[in-house]
């Protein structure tokens, strides 16, 4: 069965501008709640048989005076606790007032950073993004540089763009939502999460353009736009799909299994590669057709 991608894109367009508006929503109201990579604090994980969340929380309010974001993972059976950065001597306090009111707790890590390591991780983090987008750009534009009929090579590299800027701030909105609903913070494996994301994705808009690349070499000038791209777009996708399902399904199995350090990551990451998919075969090429369009009009003129 032929889909009528193009002839509907509108509805794709109009989806994909909801989730993204949901996702800036999300990141708007509740904002980026930052792990001690990327601000200064003091991660603690400990082991404390036969205690809840709520026993570890109210002593470390109660009897070591912190307010810390505790977390559990289910898999080695720990707690980590995230609060404001403290020195050795206050960690050392803080180990013997844990044995003494928990006498089989044991400490299975503990970790520090300064302000100012924060802050450059933090700096490095954002500009890796930006750079990655837009080397991303710039590589689309070029391999199809030899296909500058009729949309121009440097609009592959701008749709591919704003495909991955559409997947990025709806995989951020939903780390946001969740780490919001279970007290998560972003750390590393978020910024590692959103790149995976876009590799993943710039491949998959990659596999459709090349495509669309070879229907329009073999049709120049004979068949419309809309329909080399519609056409291309029904004959990429059942291997697309596949390769994205397969995909999540490892993740998936990663997410239900995996300690929670990475369960939130795979969480994400699912996420992305879902919406990547879509905008891979229903943002992309669409978009393609809309400056053809306009490109013409502007030749009309």
């Amino acid at each position: 069965m032929k889909l009528n991608i193009i002839g509907n894109k509108k509805w794709f367009l109009a989806l994909s501008g909801l989730f993204v508006a949901l996702a800036i929503v999300s990141i708007s109201v509740f904002g980026f709640n930052l792990g001690i990579d990327f601000k200064s604090g003091s991660m603690w994980q400990v082991k404390v048989p036969g205690a809840d969340e709520r026993i570890i929380r109210d002593f470390a309010v109660n009897e070591l005076e912190i307010d810390p974001i505790v977390s559990y993972d289910g898999n080695s059976g720990s707690y980590s606790l995230i609060f404001k950065e403290i020195s050795e001597e206050e960690h050392v306090k803080m180990k013997e007032a844990l044995i003494s009111r928990f006498s089989e707790a044991s400490e299975l890590d503990f970790g520090t950073t300064s302000p100012s390591i924060s802050s450059e991780l933090r700096d490095k983090a954002v500009w890796v993004i930006i750079l990655v987008l837009l080397v991303i750009a710039f590589y689309v534009a070029f391999a199809f540089r030899k296909v500058s009929w009729p949309v121009k090579s440097f609009k592959y590299g701008i749709a591919a763009l704003i495909a991955l800027a559409h997947d990025v701030v709806i995989a951020a909105g939903f780390f946001v939502l969740i780490g919001h609903l279970n007290g998560i913070a972003i750390d590393t494996y978020f910024i590692v999460a959103l790149l995976t994301v876009a590799g993943f994705s710039v491949q998959d808009t990659i596999v459709v353009f090349d495509r669309i690349r070879e229907n329009l070499l073999g049709h120049k000038g004979k068949i419309d736009l809309s329909e080399i791209i519609n056409r291309s777009i029904n004959e990429i996708i059942v291997r697309s799909v596949n390769t994205s399902v397969s995909t999540m399904l490892a993740l998936g199995a990663v997410a239900y299994l995996g300690p929670v350090s990475v369960k939130y990551f795979a969480l994400t990451m699912i996420v992305g590669i879902f919406f990547g998919t879509y905008s891979s075969l229903f943002i992309a090429g669409p978009l393609l057709t809309i400056w053809h369009k306009i490109g013409s009009r502007e030749i009309a003129k």
